[in-house]
């Protein structure tokens, strides 16, 4: 087995393993899946080591914000993923769902308590930070996190990167050697380590396994849990399983259109990865790996030179290029920030030209102002607007080419920029599968400036990058979306 890379380890809590524990525990919070996952690859490793069992404890709160039937029911799916997944490997895997808010307390500290060590998942986003944080003072051995986000480690970069360009450059120069530090496909396969046979019935009966398989199988059984019903599942499945069956359809059927069509809302030529990315149901380096592998590329056609230029560097066709752009510099540039500025989701974390001329125009004249509620029921009067509302609260995502004008409308029809930035993460987060994630608020910030440069000036855009739904109509086929997802339909 290879070792996992230190420059994706992090001591949480200064504390040494204790080598008469009974167990090495995995807290799997965000690399929801048993492949490709360094933060297992790890807990493994520690495992062997020592030669000790491995706990796998994979739980869901009831009480983080935005908690719904539909994210719920997304991430049971991938719980019992993993459960089918592990029955027949050498780890005690046990999946805990918190009926109520706060019904949670104390797992962690008990399972700590009875560890030779703790290992979790170094996601930089949402509650996780704050919640490894909280939990940090109830674990008394060592506590380690791990990295697994990405092809680059968050903490090889130097700096924050304001420019998408000067991101790519850098990967260009410094991505290459972590490409041959990929995580292991299985690290269970061959690992020949001793099995729990069960945890102590006190932790048993006051946190019960949960029935991950029943709930996955029965979304009308999360009525029995405190949280938000009116957000219904959507269609797509969650899960390990869905994830890869996704990713070989795309490689398979859409690859080689998608330089051409990703951005034409008449073509499912996009990936769809992105919720599965997300929840951790799939890794970015097998994304990565598979996306290479059919399509006959290799390291060696690398470009000597790092330009910066999105075209050309890999030596690959121009879809694949354009592809793995988007899963590379542009989802990893978010990872960058919110690993680096706790205000990610801020006002005042745009760029200083962005909120001075923002700032300059927060005061002008609006022909349209809606409230949060009126963007929530696609209550405006633009009707592609309207649709791509409509298909984020039905389905839990919008076709990325109107998720850009999408936001940009929000900004023009809210009484100040600030109050556009807290509509589209309200809307994003309650409703986007793939929402509450680095990738997600680049995107929302880009509506503002962020990752963009000055343009000319007008009405309330100030030199922010202007959209308008007639241009869009123009460019791309929109009667067709517009059929689909409008108000006749609903």
């Amino acid at each position: 087995m290879n070792v996992v890379p230190e420059i994706r380890l992090r001591q949480v809590n200064g504390r040494a393993i204790n080598p008469d524990g009974d167990f090495v525990l995995y807290w799997m919070i965000a690399f929801r899946r048993t492949e490709w996952n360094f933060s297992l690859q790890r807990a493994v490793e520690l495992s062997r080591k020592l030669k000790k069992p491995l706990v796998i404890l994979e739980a869901l709160r009831a009480d983080y914000q935005w908690a719904s039937d539909r994210i719920h029911h997304f991430v049971i799916q991938g719980m019992a993923d993993n459960a089918k997944r592990l029955q027949r490997k050498p780890v005690l895997y046990y999946p805990y769902l918190e009926p109520k808010p706060g019904a949670g307390k104390g797992l962690l500290a008990e399972l700590a308590k009875r560890s030779c060590a703790v290992v979790s998942d170094d996601f930089p986003c949402f509650f996780l930070p704050r919640m490894i944080t909280n939990a940090a003072s109830q674990v008394p051995v060592q506590f380690e996190l791990v990295d697994s986000n990405g092809l680059l480690p968050m903490r090889a970069a130097d700096r924050v990167f304001s420019r998408a360009f000067d991101f790519r450059r850098f990967l260009q120069k410094n991505l290459e050697p972590h490409l041959d530090e990929f995580p292991e496909d299985d690290p269970l396969v061959g690992s020949r380590l001793p099995k729990l046979a069960a945890l102590p019935t006190a932790i048993t009966r006051k946190w019960p396994a949960a029935k991950v398989a029943e709930l996955a199988g029965d979304p009308s059984k999360l009525c029995e849990f405190l949280i938000d019903h009116s957000v219904a599942p959507t269609a797509t499945p969650g899960g390990a399983g869905a994830a890869q069956k996704r990713l070989r359809n795309f490689i398979e059927s859409q690859l080689s259109q998608y330089d051409e069509s990703r951005n034409k809302p008449e073509r499912e030529v996009t990936s769809g990865l992105s919720p599965y990315l997300h929840f951790g149901h799939i890794s970015a380096h097998q994304v990565f790996a598979e996306t290479m592998a059919l399509n006959g590329w290799s390291p060696s056609k690398i470009a000597d030179k790092a330009n910066g230029s999105s075209e050309g560097w890999w030596g690959a066709s121009s879809h694949v290029e354009s592809f793995i752009d988007q899963l590379i510099t542009w989802r990893e540039i978010g990872y960058n920030m919110c690993s680096r500025r706790n205000d990610y989701m801020q006002y005042e974390s745009l760029p200083n030209w962005a909120q001075k001329t923002l700032d300059e125009h927060a005061k002008d004249k609006r022909e349209h102002v809606y409230s949060l509620e009126q963007f929530e029921q696609s209550e405006t009067h633009d009707e592609l607007w309207n649709a791509a509302q409509f298909q984020l609260v039905r389905e839990g995502k919008i076709h990325n080419y109107l998720r850009m004008l999408w936001g940009k409308k929000i900004l023009e029809w809210s009484a100040s920029p600030r109050d556009a930035l807290d509509v589209m993460i309200a809307l994003n987060d309650k409703y986007a599968l793939d929402g509450r994630n680095p990738n997600s608020y680049s995107g929302i910030f880009w509506v503002l400036g962020r990752y963009d440069r000055a343009w000319g000036e007008r009405p309330i855009f100030g030199k922010i990058r202007f959209m308008s739904s007639d241009n869009t109509a123009r460019k791309v086929r929109v009667k067709g979306y517009i059929r689909k997802y409008g108000s006749a339909e609903r």
